[in-house]
């Protein structure tokens, strides 16, 4: 996964939030837009768009970001910077047998994962599907286990990227036909009526489809909130067959030769690059 882009009305407090709070670098600032992330990579795009609306609770887009951390102490370190920074925000954790997994709001109602994936040899799959489960997970035991001084005081230097991202749509069947038959993800998890999970190269999940606020929603109009996911395919032969099958089944998409962007059933623009193109 590449990286979320979000449409917001206050730039410098969500600047503020995705910086001071989460503990991503500004690594690139153009008024309207500040990126956000570690390194080179880009986690979050912030984009000012004052003139536009606030989603309705019940319409098409995003669930939230997941951000992942390459270690329990830079989860921690950052679970307890937005707990600090911005309290009443925590929505809740789990414990997801593939992942430690902790909830939040940002300053303008997008959510946010923030978790640690165990080591894959500890995933169970049977017949194809991974085992996740949501069994609560203690955040102060959490905290207390694997919060150092030195994440306590600042962000604890490492790898964090977006891990997956989750969206709500409004039905599951054309959910998992454009998202698994359409764009070529597999189907690791399915909660029939509720949601889809979908990845690549055998990761629990890079992206998720859920209509548990949504259900019904038609195809949205540009908001606050989600303004574009990123994919990125390993090479330029799979960016092309990625055209050609949009074309055998006529998808609008856009495609210059470097990425190939199209809007999914509701509306939600992806935007797909290879390595190094985008």
């Amino acid at each position: 996964m590449g990286a979320v882009t979000l449409n917001v009305a206050d730039l410098d407090a969500m600047t503020r939030y995705y910086r001071d709070a989460v503990g991503l670098e500004v690594i690139d600032e153009a008024d309207p837009r500040v990126v956000l992330g570690r390194g080179t990579r880009p986690v979050i795009v912030l984009v000012h768009s004052p003139e536009l609306r606030h989603a309705g609770p019940r319409e098409a887009g995003l669930f939230h970001t997941a951000i992942l951390f390459d270690s329990k102490a830079a989860l921690a370190s950052a679970v307890y910077s937005v707990a600090q920074k911005h309290p009443g925000t925590f929505t809740g954790s789990s414990d997801h047998f593939v992942s430690n997994a902790f909830y939040f709001d940002d300053p303008e109602g997008n959510g946010v994962e923030l978790y640690w994936d165990r080591d894959r040899s500890q995933w169970s799959w049977v017949h194809g599907t991974i085992e996740m489960g949501t069994v609560y997970l203690d955040p102060n035991r959490f905290l207390a286990e694997n919060l150092t001084e030195e994440g306590m005081e600042h962000a604890l230097p490492g790898d964090a990227r977006v891990g997956h991202v989750h969206l709500s749509v409004g039905d599951v069947d054309t959910a998992r036909a454009f998202y698994v038959d359409r764009l070529g993800f597999d189907e690791t998890i399915s909660i029939p009526g509720q949601a889809v999970f979908v990845s690549a190269g055998g990761y629990h999940h890079h992206m998720a489809m859920n209509v548990w606020n949504s259900r019904g929603a038609g195809r949205r109009q540009q908001t606050l909130g989600l303004g574009r996911v990123d994919i990125e395919v390993p090479d330029g032969d799979a960016l092309g067959e990625l055209g050609e099958r949009l074309a055998h089944f006529g998808i609008d998409s856009r495609d210059d030769g470097r990425t190939v962007e199209l809007d999914d059933p509701w509306g939600n623009r992806i935007l797909v690059t290879a390595e190094g193109r985008g």
